[in-house]
């Protein structure tokens, strides 16, 4: 337990936090970056994602002390990166921390809440612009939050340096290359960064990695055109009835994988208890979990988190909005794998291929593309306690630990090129609506994150010493 003073400081710490969102400075900086249209799936925004690091996040971290340098993105398909940093001593702890400033299409004709997608606008808790959940709010919180520390203490008490990409929204290209070759430069103890939701609304969440994703194509052309189902039906095989059966053979109707090499190894007795008696979905606008889908034996938080699903994206086969009495001459399907740390995806083209033919569908195409690996830092490491407890400290009540978020995210770059703890402390929620029209941002939840993020940063320049460091 700290002591009487420093529990002030602490305090007033977190006091200035919640004035400085109830003043309307923190909605303020988010509406000037929600501005800059940023979207990094038009090329006509490139020039956008170089103005908010060049005009918005490097003069913010400048302002802070830090030192920032603007860097090309190693692959063409990338926008660029910053990195800034502030060393106050080579003796303390650094800190990675992440943020994209890239977010996806506005949408604008789509939207039905707010002024659109580009001017940050309050109705009610909710606070609508894209950028606001996914990612520009969350790391303006983060932001946010070392300069309200820093305005109290003079210094952090511990080192920072800061990663912005401009390409997350687009699968992260070049960000991998670019770590692997700025090592050196991004050296540090532990990653803490803010991105993706919560549990729920009321219950601040800290996950340790993410699922994997993996995508792949299945295709079958068996002919150049459709022929009638009258004259030829029961002469010809017909490859969307051939599709199905493939997918089938793959997963089956309740959702369970039936391909043994891309099922998981068993849920680890400490990611078990982590997600004992937490309940996922119940939020307004949620859909209704359906309790009898995917494997058997598992709850529901342990399907979501800590195992292994397979998606149907799409099908296409034929002509869905004007069918016609004919047999199609093609089928294909479009496929999606959420995979947990253990799971050998090295070959999953290869292992569905032998899968398919093993059950005599040997002429089904497997088209493979990028994966995203799975990472999921141990809960039981040190920088996960710290985190745990200082959060707990902060609100009250203890966050939910998910070993893992259910989606994904770049997380491979920095737990395995990087070698880092990581730690992910998430300011939105599922309903925010990104990647949709009405993003938005709740405001109670931003107002406690920024709080969360404030008594975070004030224990770990309190705890320095005894933080564990990299060798």
């Amino acid at each position: 337990m700290l002591n009487a003073p420093h529990d002030a400081g602490r305090e007033a710490l977190l006091a200035a936090a919640a004035a400085f969102f109830d003043q309307g400075h923190f909605v303020r900086e988010l509406a000037r970056r929600v501005a800059i249209r940023s979207t990094s799936q038009d090329a006509a925004g490139a020039p956008e994602l170089r103005r908010y690091l060049v005009q918005e996040i490097g003069p913010t971290l400048g302002a802070l002390g830090f030192d920032w340098q603007l860097h090309d993105n190693p692959v063409p398909a990338g926008g660029p990166l910053l990195v800034a940093r502030r060393i106050e001593h080579e003796a303390l702890p650094t800190v990675l921390m992440y943020g994209h400033g890239d977010v996806v299409r506005g949408q604008d004709a789509a939207w039905t809440q707010g002024q659109g997608p580009w001017q940050l606008a309050a109705e009610g808790e909710r606070l609508y612009g894209r950028g606001s959940a996914d990612n520009k709010g969350q790391h303006s919180i983060n932001l946010a939050a070392l300069a309200l520390l820093l305005r109290l203490r003079g210094r952090l008490g511990f080192n920072v340096k800061w990663l912005f990409e401009t390409s997350e929204e687009t699968g992260s290209p070049g960000l991998a290359a670019f770590c692997a070759a700025q090592r050196a430069l991004l050296a540090a103890d532990v990653l803490i960064a803010s991105d993706g939701p919560r549990l729920s609304r009321e219950r601040a969440t800290v996950f340790l990695g993410s699922r994997g994703v993996a995508n792949f194509t299945l295709e079958l052309a068996l002919r150049d055109s459709g022929h009638h189902s009258g004259n030829w039906g029961g002469l010809l095989r017909n490859p969307a009835t051939v599709l199905a059966s493939a997918i089938a053979c793959l997963v089956d109707a309740r959702g369970v994988i039936r391909v043994p090499a891309l099922r998981p190894p068993p849920v680890p007795a400490n990611v078990r208890r982590a997600l004992a008696g937490l309940v996922f979905g119940g939020d307004p606008g949620d859909p209704a979990v359906d309790p009898d889908w995917g494997e058997p034996g598992l709850t529901p938080a342990e399907r979501v988190i800590a195992w292994n699903t397979l998606e149907v994206l799409a099908l296409s086969a034929g002509s869905p909005a004007q069918p016609m009495n004919a047999i199609p001459p093609a089928a294909k399907a479009w496929m999606h794998m959420r995979f947990v740390v253990g799971t050998d995806v090295t070959r999953i083209g290869e292992a569905v291929r032998e899968h398919l033919a093993a059950h005599g569908l040997a002429d089904v195409q497997v088209g493979t593309a990028e994966v995203m690996h799975a990472t999921r830092l141990d809960p039981d490491d040190a920088w996960v306690r710290f985190t745990l407890a200082s959060i707990e400290r902060s609100t009250g009540a203890a966050p939910v630990l998910l070993p893992n978020l259910g989606g994904s995210l770049p997380n491979d770059v920095f737990a395995d090129i990087l070698g880092l703890p990581t730690v992910w402390i998430p300011h939105s929620y599922a309903g925010c609506r990104q990647h949709a029209p009405d993003e938005h941002l709740l405001a109670p939840v931003a107002r406690e994150a920024l709080q969360i993020m404030c008594g975070l940063f004030w224990d770990l320049a309190e705890q320095a010493e005894t933080l564990p460091r990299r060798g």
